[in-house]
């Protein structure tokens, strides 16, 4: 299968959104709300549109992975600007197909070659370790309350870039939703039924465990 990785236009916002929904729905809870973060960050002061891409197969978007700056803070109060991704939206029937493979090391490439240093995300190990990703305890990158969630990956695109200080991750107030709003703004969508998932509960887990 041949993919395509680009920039995302304007014109492409809805697909965009549209098939972030159909990636998230009921995956992490009932519904989803990373359709309104898609929405809400393209105009945040924290978005890198330069990291903004889409992959297509046949002509059609069938995937897209977005930046934001965020922050590391050492014991001496030092800030250096990192960056993070999230979500990675791939439709679910062109999933474990290569694609979001494709837009992750497309973008890691070119964020290298924007001179960035640092990556940190939440996400599953298993989803992020093949890409060079370490648990952020390895990189002595902690939360903002001095703990180190399972789900914080990093990654140093240069490396030895950290040193060793200890830090701790700032990421972007963009991912603080309104639920309110996100729930207004799915309104604009087709209804969809929300519904249980197992992936809900591993999520929830996943979410409260932190390493040692």
């Amino acid at each position: 299968m041949d993919i395509e990785i680009r920039r995302e236009r304007e014109d492409d916002y809805r697909k965009v959104e549209e098939l972030t929904r159909e990636a998230f729905w009921d995956i992490h809870f009932p519904g989803c709300d990373e359709h309104y973060l898609v929405h809400v960050l393209r105009s945040h002061p924290d978005f890198i549109p330069e990291l903004d891409y889409v992959a297509l197969v046949d002509g059609k978007i069938v995937g897209n992975i977005m930046y934001a700056k965020a922050f590391v803070e050492n014991e001496n109060g030092e800030r250096l600007e990192v960056i993070s991704f999230g979500p990675v939206s791939v439709l679910p029937s062109y999933q474990h197909k290569g694609v979001g493979t494709s837009l992750i090391q497309h973008s890691l490439r070119q964020a290298m070659n924007m001179g960035h240093k640092v990556v940190v995300i939440y996400g599953h190990p298993y989803n992020y370790c093949k890409y060079g990703f370490v648990g952020a305890k390895s990189l002595n990158i902690s939360d903002e309350n001095g703990r180190f969630p399972y789900s914080m990956l990093a990654i140093e695109i240069q490396k030895g870039f950290l040193n060793d200080h200890k830090w701790k991750f700032i990421p972007s107030r963009v991912y603080e939703l309104d639920a309110a709003e996100s729930e207004k703004f799915d309104k604009t969508f087709p209804k969809k039924e929300k519904g249980f998932k197992p992936s809900q509960e591993e999520f929830r887990i996943a979410c409260h465990a932190y390493v040692e």
